[in-house]
């Protein structure tokens, strides 16, 4: 309403235009990648996730769905259907945010197809040695939060006492 006071309704609904053909533009992308979540679910046994990238999986858990999160290629509406659909499937938080971490800073599809051709290959090499501690630091990180009780410590410690 502030749009429409300030600039007028020409303005008002060529950003109200705008908005609805990005929202038509996105919505295919989101169930696209809200089937692939769901058919990982369906492609992939329960069992295997839970040995490799479950609570008792231990680091090399961490290395799988890190390696898993670089090879990965996609965009987030592909990658957090994903992930959400490995955790549903028994893996530990710790082993997704290694995923996510993983794709979000080594990327290997970003690497080859946007920082390649603009920086070159010495940077993209460093870049990713650099990068590599993170996702195992993060999932390691959130490993640590949920045995500590987070979220749902937090969860409780803000909810109302009703008693």
């Amino acid at each position: 309403m502030l749009v429409y006071w300030r600039d007028g309704s020409a303005a008002f609904f060529a950003i109200l235009d705008s908005d609805v053909v990005l929202f038509a533009d996105m919505l295919p992308k989101v169930a696209a990648g809200c089937l692939i979540g769901a058919f990982t679910t369906l492609l992939i046994p329960r069992e295997l996730v839970g040995r490799w990238l479950g609570r008792e999986s231990g680091f090399t858990g961490l290395l799988i769905a890190t390696a898993f999160g670089v090879i990965l290629p996609g965009g987030p509406f592909t990658i957090y259907p994903v992930a959400a659909a490995v955790l549903l499937m028994g893996a530990d938080a710790g082993a997704v945010v290694a995923f996510i971490v993983s794709w979000t800073t080594i990327g290997f599809a970003r690497a080859l197809v946007w920082e390649l051709p603009f920086f070159g290959s010495e940077f993209v090499m460093w870049r990713i040695v650099e990068a590599l501690p993170l996702p195992l630091l993060a999932g390691v990180l959130a490993r640590i939060a949920v045995k500590a009780g987070f979220p749902h410590e937090a969860r409780r410690k803000s909810e109302p006492d009703k008693s």
